[in-house]
This record gives structure tokens, C-alpha cells and sequence, in this order.
């Protein structure tokens, strides 16, 4: 393997292929890695299959586009400000900007590129729905910042990466907030879960370093508190749909992901390198199946 190929790439047979320059910007937009883009771009769908508006497929598919380009925007942004501290970590110090295989001066200009391709999307949106995606800007900003000042960087990352659900939410209506406002706080918990697993990879690395998460906050309790945040997950979506359509075969609508969730925690293994991993990826089918209970309950 090209040992500047990231050990997590999804794709790194095609990523290997690609000149050096356009291996580097792929890999610092993360585009080798899209279970990034997808749950980005699930809780969108939450959002838009919940209003009861059918398909919306032309909708979704400017959403995607969305997700792809911010969420690679998000990245360049966050190994700018990263650098130094990628350098340390073993996961991340191969990263284009931390090697100095990209310089900041390119990198920022990547992070332009992908910024025009966010704000076409945004102009396919209307007035309100603009500026609501326009309001999560300065979560964005901060996040990078966040690992450096508290053990809950994963709570301020769920409240950036769920922003999607007020959007596709606000695009096709104007209502019901308490019913948005429970599917936006149980997406929160979803990513604290799903991050906090993610961050396993990584407990070493961050303790010798001094970046905090919520993997060393929980210490050995990990599986009790992904648990926690799971069983709050569905929770608060149950709550959601109750509000939205108070009927319990309605509710029945959540059950496999539930299922899903409990399965994660149930077979999660700290110890084992790529176990971890594969439970944070498995995340897609989560954001799937939760985006089939939507299109149920709001357009059943």
C-alpha cells in the first residue's frame, strides 16, 4: 500500500491511481472516506422525508451534493487548523497539510473550491432555508477548536453535522418545531454515540498530546455511555414522531434502528483496532434506516 494512503480509506485502490496533487486534495476533502458525506447528508434526508412532501429527489440531490462539498470543506478547514497536532497522532500525521505534502496556501484554496460548490447549492434554496444553513457557520468555524477546551468536542461536532435536519426541515415547511426540535437533539446524541466510537481509535495518541474526547472522559465505562447516548437517541426520536403522529405503529417505524444501535454497542470491542472502526461506518445503514422511518411516519 502507498504510505500516503490513509489505513481508512474506503477507496484506496482508486485513490492510489490518482497523480499525487489530486490524491492529496481528495484525501484532504476526505473524499476516499465518504461515511463522512453520508451521515452529513442522512439527517437532510430526516429532515425532508419527515414533512410528509414525498420524494423530493431533485431536493436530495442537491443536499448530497451539499453534504459531499461541506463536509469537504469541513475537513480541509479542520487539518488547516490541525496541522500541528496531526503531526503527533499516528492516524493523522500521513494527512496532506500535516506531512507538508499540500501547503496552507493551496489548502485554503481547495477550501474556496469546495465553498463555491456549497453556495451554488445554497442558491437553489429558498430565503429561509438559506439562512438557516447560513447560521451553523460559526459552529463550523469553531469546531476544530473544541477538542482543545473540552471532553465533549463530539457534542459540538452533533450539533454542526445534524444541521441538515433543520434545512431539509425549513426548506418545505415552517412548522412544528417542537417535533424538529426532538429530531435534531436525538441526531445529537446519535453523533455523540457514533463519535465517541470513532475516538477509540485514537485514546492513546490524544491523552499523550492533550486532545480531549468523550472516549477518554468515559474511560472504561465506553460501552455503558455509547449506550446511554444511543438509548437518548431513540428516545428523543421516538419523542419527535409521538408529537408528529401520535400512534404507536407509527413509533414501530424506529425499531430497526434501535436494533441497529443496540447491535453496535452490543458487539463494540475497544480493544480490537479495526472493530471500532467498522461499528462507526456501519453508521450508514443507522442513518438509513432512520431516514426509512421518516418517509413512514410522514408520508404513510
Amino acid at each position: 500500500m502507498n504510505d500516503q494512503v490513509v489505513p481508512d480509506s474506503e477507496h484506496r485502490g482508486i485513490v492510489e491511481r490518482l497523480p499525487q496533487l489530486p490524491r492529496d486534495l481528495a484525501q484532504l476533502a476526505r473524499f476516499d472516506r465518504p461515511i463522512g458525506w453520508w451521515l452529513l447528508f442522512w439527517p437532510c434526508v430526516f429532515g425532508v422525508w419527515l414533512t410528509g412532501a414525498g420524494w423530493q429527489l431533485p431536493l436530495l440531490g442537491w443536499l448530497l451534493l451539499g453534504a459531499i462539498a461541506m463536509r469537504g470543506a469541513g475537513c480541509v478547514y479542520n487539518d488547516i487548523v490541525d496541522a500541528d497536532l496531526d503531526k503527533k497522532v499516528a492516524r493523522t500525521a500521513a494527512r496532506p497539510v500535516a506531512s507538508g505534502r499540500v501547503s496552507k496556501k493551496l489548502a485554503w484554496g481547495w477550501l474556496f473550491v469546495l465553498c463555491l460548490i456549497g453556495l451554488i447549492v445554497l442558491l437553489q434554496l429558498r430565503l429561509e432555508a438559506q439562512i438557516v444553513a447560513l447560521a451553523s457557520l460559526a459552529l463550523v468555524a469553531a469546531y476544530p477548536f473544541m477538542k482543545r477546551i473540552t471532553w465533549w468536542p463530539q457534542a459540538w461536532l452533533g450539533m454542526v453535522f445534524n444541521w441538515g435536519v433543520l434545512v431539509g426541515w425549513t426548506q418545505l415547511r415552517w412548522d412544528n418545531w417542537d417535533v424538529l426540535a426532538c429530531i435534531y437533539a436525538g441526531c445529537i446524541c446519535w453523533v455523540i454515540g457514533f463519535d465517541t466510537i470513532y475516538a477509540l481509535q485514537d485514546r492513546e495518541d490524544d491523552a499523550l498530546v492533550g486532545i480531549k474526547s468523550s472516549a477518554l472522559r468515559m474511560g472504561d465505562k465506553v460501552h455503558a455511555g455509547v449506550g446511554a447516548f444511543y438509548a437518548a437517541t431513540i428516545g428523543l426520536w421516538g419523542l419527535g414522531i409521538w408529537l408528529y403522529r401520535p400512534d404507536w405503529l407509527a413509533l414501530a417505524a424506529l425499531v430497526p434502528a434501535a436494533l441497529h444501535l443496540l447491535w453496535q454497542v452490543s458487539t463494540l470491542d475497544a480493544e480490537d483496532p479495526a472493530n471500532p472502526l467498522a461499528r462507526f461506518r456501519s453508521n450508514r445503514w443507522a442513518g438509513a434506516l432512520m431516514a426509512a422511518a421518516c418517509f413512514v411516519v410522514g408520508n404513510a
